[in-house]
């Protein structure tokens, strides 16, 4: 472990020190101003944020979406004024007014940043350790764009190569998330990611003492990441040489992600808040703010005050941005012309197109043969790839149960991995069994863009998994989750691996589109849809698949609806609807056929998608589910919270309001009353229930 670089050719003037001062007022000024949020953290990191942006980072305010940006991720979101005050200091958009509008309805300055709401934020952080994980995503991003695009180019000299910067907390290192994602860092070698750790000591309860001790930078040795740390100045602020040269000395260190921890003290150099757990989440007051003013020789009576020769100091890097930017385009051009057809390729997938013919791949699968969903899913994976180079993905250490596997001789794995399918590039992601961490650096993959993520584990794991979940929902990213063993249908593994009341509560996370195909044309079908909405609807999906085989019926472009008629009934209109799900599709199709023939007309309606059937208009909806037809049945093998809405007053819903068990799936199936005899008693009370109304 390096304890000082000392070599540094940073030119820092009295400028740039006013410029850092000028981002510790504005972020006193902005929480004084609405009584509320984070001051202390910005203060003090206001150094760092400032060498980054101003120094360090390869990015250009007029192209926030530049694909040869290097990144910034805050992993302690609560802190958002780090890095709001930079963007307004490098013209990303913000202005003054923005900063004293600071966390009030409708501004672009919200209490934690989010992602497509201010330009300039590159994910949406809050829920720490997030952040980190999200950046660890994006490292890895950036190594299997290079191998799609320019594989061959020495390490740096490729323009596709570029820096993922992250500040991060204690907080983000006390949360397990971060535990899981560094680990995967180290494991995969990312020499592109570089995490400034801010030891200030300091949480919401106090001293970090009452529940954080551990040596981090030992542990982040351990899991095989380059450590540095550097001391305070003697006056107790960032030794801004000592932070430039340990940047560059990560930045330089290529076959390690690379961590630096600093000791900063929260809210300096405040007099009397500084140091203290109430800078974290407080404002100073007003005679504090105006003490801390005094001491770096500003007018304690002006608020917001940014000198005119700080602005235009600061808007340099506007300049400086463009200057990286043509010289990036430079060699882009240069590259094109040694590569015309990965430049096709390259300019197919920032447009997000797809490759011309890509549907004929998606296989259509014989009717009247038993297959499990998630098998179909990986054949259907398989072809996709086959096409798709941008698509990628892998598994949480269960590839072989959730069919996952896209290339078995392609693993993206780092130089110098023993196994023989390892390549840097590979198109198989081991995530290990990592599901929180799988889930969140999905959604740095995503952010990162240029690729197509999935990953997949079993559906009750989910849970692991769901803060990644919503904040992939919250950003609208297209990320897809391939989620099996999706019911009791498992099997003896039991109660704890049976997901009950899964579905439901995935389907609760405003945003995420589940889709439980009923067969392995339904799956064909959904996996064609999540691919074309990639970028025309992007959201994240869950795909729920069967570890049992089930029937296949023939293909039904109604799928993409989200919901449609399977089977219609015969001998005349409707007298009651069978709405089925997932594995259970069978079981209406089933009592379908006994209500037939007792001459009960009987509609079957499969509903793979709850939230794609909510976007078709109310026409569409009302031809499916009749209005006038009020006996209906759902039949789901899991908690009936879904269906109520769609059964009315008079339906009735067969469901598993418990936890299941241990035995074979069809003595599961018989035992807890899933079954088309269950189904068709219930049609029939159905139908009693609606004649009396």
């Amino acid at each position: 472990m390096s304890n000082k670089p000392t070599t540094t050719d940073l030119e820092w003037t009295e400028l740039d020190q006013r410029a850092v001062d000028t981002a510790r007022v504005l972020a006193m000024d902005s929480v004084q101003k609405v009584g509320n949020g984070h001051p202390g953290t910005a203060m003090s990191l206001a150094p760092a944020a400032y060498l980054l942006f101003q120094k360090m980072m390869r990015h250009d305010p007029n192209d926030a979406g530049w694909v040869g940006r290097d990144r910034f991720v805050l992993s302690p979101g609560h802190t958002s004024l780090t890095l709001y005050v930079q963007l307004f200091m490098a013209g990303y958009g913000l202005e003054l007014a923005d900063l004293k509008a600071f966390r009030t309805w409708d501004s672009k300055t919200p209490g934690h940043p989010e992602h497509g709401h201010t330009r300039g934020v590159e994910t949406t952080t809050g829920p720490l350790g997030q952040g980190i994980a999200n950046a660890v995503g994006m490292a890895m991003a950036a190594r299997y764009e290079r191998g799609l695009f320019d594989p061959e180019a020495p390490q740096g000299e490729s323009p596709f190569d570029h820096t993922i910067w992250a500040i991060v907390s204690d907080g983000d290192l006390e949360e397990g998330i971060s535990a899981e994602a560094s680990s995967l860092a180290g494991h995969q070698k990312l020499g592109n990611i570089v995490a400034l750790y801010d030891d200030n000591h300091i949480s919401i309860e106090g001293d970090t003492e009452t529940a954080f001790s551990e040596d981090v930078l030992g542990r982040y040795e351990a899991y095989g990441w380059h450590v540095q740390r550097i001391e305070q100045a003697p006056n107790g602020d960032f030794d801004i040489h000592a932070l430039y040269a340990a940047l560059k000395a990560a930045q330089e260190e290529t076959e390690r992600p690379s961590i630096i921890a600093a000791r900063t003290i929260i809210a300096w150099p405040a007099p009397n808040a500084q140091n203290t757990e109430a800078s974290h989440g407080s404002a100073l007051g007003a005679e504090e703010v105006a003490a801390t003013k005094k001491v770096m020789g500003f007018d304690p009576e002006q608020h917001f005050q940014v000198e005119d020769e700080v602005f235009a100091h600061v808007r340099k890097v506007v300049d400086r941005g463009r200057e990286a930017h043509a010289n990036w385009d430079k060699r882009v051009l240069q590259w094109r012309e040694a590569n015309a057809e990965r430049a096709a390729e390259f300019d197919r997938i920032v447009a997000g197109e797809l490759p011309d013919g890509w549907e004929k791949s998606v296989p259509v699968f014989p009717a009247g043969k038993d297959v499990a969903t998630r098998k179909a899913s990986g054949e259907v994976l398989k072809a996709l790839g086959g096409v798709i180079p941008e698509l990628w993905g892998g598994s949480a250490d269960l590839a072989g149960s959730n069919n996952t596997t896209i290339d078995a001789s392609s693993s993206f794995l780092p130089k110098g991995n023993p196994l023989p399918e390892a390549n840097p590039y590979g198109r198989t992601i081991h995530f290990g069994i990592r599901e929180h961490a799988m889930g969140s650096t999905m959604n740095g993959i995503a952010l990162h863009g240029n690729t197509r993520v999935y990953g997949g584990t079993f559906l009750v794991f989910s849970d692991y998994m769901r803060p990644a979940v919503r904040l992939a929902a919250l950003m609208k990213l297209p990320v897809t989750y391939v989620w099996t063993h999706d019911s009791i249908g498992l099997g003896e593994d039991g109660p704890t691996h049976q997901p009950v009341e899964h579905m439901a509560a995935l389907r609760a996370i405003p945003g995420l589109n589940m889709v439980r195909p009923a067969d392995a044309n339904e799956t064909a079908i959904a996996w064609r849809e999540i691919t074309k909405r990639h970028t025309a609807k992007p959201a994240p999906h869950g795909l729920a698949l069967t570890r049992q085989n089930v029937p296949t019926y023939e293909a039904n472009e109604g799928v993409a609806k989200g919901g449609y008629v399977l089977f219609e009934a015969e001998g005349g209109r409707p007298q009651v609807i069978l709405i089925g799900t997932g594995s259970e599709v069978q079981l209406a199709v089933e009592a379908r056929e006994a209500l037939q023939a007792e001459g009960i007309p009987t509609r079957v309606v499969s509903m793979p998608s709850v939230e794609w059937f909510e976007e078709q208009d109310q026409a569409y909806r009302d031809g499916v589910l009749l209005p006038d037809v009020k006996a209906r049945v759902a039949v789901e093998a899991g908690i009936g919270l879904t269906w109520h809405r769609y059964v009315g007053e008079a339906g009735r819903i067969v469901s598993l309001e418990h936890f299941g068990a241990s035995a074979d799936y069809k003595v599961l199936y018989r035992e807890f009353g899933l079954t088309s005899e269950a189904v068709v008693e219930a049609a029939r009370e159905s139908i009693a229930d609606a004649a009396r109304r």
